[in-house]
């Protein structure tokens, strides 16, 4: 009896331990020459469970187009810095068939985080290709976390947005550079970019930005923190945004500016044909450089002061939620 009684005890110990065991965490490798390591980044991807794991990528270039549609996926770059680790495809608008579709990675699982890589289109690069908008990186996962990332590209880089079915988005980018020429920050998520530079690429116009709030009372907005501007010696223009729908809602915190921004900071969707600068909200609050300018912004946008900011600092803009972050930053140091 007592054999059998031992038998039980030791078969209920191994099921209650199962489900630990299953949670427990993974990590894969990426590289062209580590024994065990997967070859291809997408091919690492989809070795993970469904729970998701972490994924170190080998220093290089890896010409691939990614989707992650997994939670809980962490992408960290193995090299001493970010230019080290290349993700890179060169698709267009055009050759895919929509803008979305353009986007050398798709994510749209929760709790992404990536660390110390960068993420490229580099369709525009090719004298070729036709100019199109391409997307780097097109974002829709609900609380992702980016740190010391470059995202490269030129015509809409970066698509931070909502999630399917018009799910708000969190997303937080920390350290981090983005690049481009036309609408290259653009969508509808609750984006915050901390102490990351902004840099526009030489061109007729620059447009930093082009949010797409679509209600008065829709949850979003692209808030700037501490960020540097800077721009190519051949820009043009340089704006900070435009309105891509009505509501569009971007802020601009203790940003050092400098490269030589539009003495009115924001412009018309298109000047002439659309009315969309009277519905947004569009502002700024410690400007500095020589592109700050607050007497002769638009007359639509906003200058606020220090309690007005308070709203769109981190803990507030995320209402008080913000341990995903800290987790975040945590798993990728």
């Amino acid at each position: 009896m007592n054999r059998v009684i031992g038998t039980i005890l030791a078969g209920a110990l191994l099921l209650a331990a199962a489900p630990a065991m299953a949670q427990a965490p993974v990590e894969l490798q990426v590289s062209t020459e580590a024994p065990g390591a997967q070859r291809s980044v997408q091919a690492a991807i989809d070795a993970l469970p469904d729970t998701g794991g972490t994924i170190r990528i080998a220093p290089g270039t890896w010409r691939e187009k990614l989707t992650i549609a997994k939670p809980g996926v962490t992408l960290i770059g193995t090299g001493q810095r970010p230019e080290d680790t290349v993700l890179v495809f060169g698709d267009s608008s055009q050759s895919a068939g929509g803008t979305g579709k353009s986007a050398s990675i798709t994510a749209s699982g929760d709790d992404l985080r990536i660390g110390n890589l960068t993420i490229q289109n580099d369709w525009w690069l090719n004298p070729a290709n036709p100019p199109s908008q391409a997307v780097a990186l097109l974002l829709t996962g609900d609380r992702a976390v980016l740190s010391r990332v470059r995202l490269l590209g030129h015509q809409d880089t970066l698509y931070a947005n909502k999630g399917q079915g018009g799910r708000m988005s969190r997303q937080y980018f920390f350290d981090s550079y983005i690049e481009g020429h036309v609408d290259f920050i653009f969508g509808n998520a609750n984006a915050y970019w901390e102490n990351c530079r902004i840099h526009g690429l030489a061109g007729s116009t620059v447009m930093i930005t082009a949010q797409s709030r679509n209600a008065p009372d829709e949850d979003s907005a692209y808030v700037f923190d501490r960020a540097t501007i800077t721009a190519d010696p051949a820009a043009g223009q340089i704006w900070l945004g435009r309105p891509w729908r009505d509501h569009s809602r971007v802020i601009f915190l203790d940003t050092r500016m400098d490269a030589d921004v539009h003495p009115d900071g924001w412009r018309e969707w298109t000047p002439g044909t659309t009315n969309k600068l009277p519905t947004t909200f569009y502002a700024e609050h410690g400007s500095t450089g020589r592109g700050a300018s607050p007497a002769t912004r638009a007359p639509t946008s906003h200058q606020l002061n220090a309690e007005e900011a308070a709203r769109w600092r981190l803990d507030a803009f995320f209402g008080g939620d913000t341990q995903w972050i800290q987790d975040g930053l945590a798993a990728l140091r």
